[in-house]
């Protein structure tokens, strides 16, 4: 296995676990930013106003996209298999 396979396995592999990732960071830092201005706002500084609804916001999108993350990780692990070949020599 050369170098620049090697490279390319972990691109690939940091590309599809951004992808993955994206949509639970990305809700949960616009959740986050709407819980800290209301608490601002309110002047409350509870940490549990804070935690419990990012975590169940994050059940919840776990629960909806997990039909698109399994095709996208099946998709990946598939590609892998196919070209599985050209990683052994």
């Amino acid at each position: 296995m050369t170098p620049d396979l090697v490279a390319e396995l972990m691109r690939q592999l940091l590309r599809e676990a951004i992808i993955l990732s994206a949509p639970l960071l990305v809700a949960t830092m616009v959740l986050s930013f709407a819980l800290s201005l209301v608490q601002t706002l309110t002047g409350l500084q509870e940490q549990a106003l804070t935690g419990v609804p990012r975590l169940s916001a994050i059940a919840v999108i776990m629960l909806v996209a997990m039909p698109w993350f399994l095709e996208r990780l099946a998709t990946y692990t598939l590609l892998l298999m196919g070209d599985f070949h050209r990683y052994l020599g």
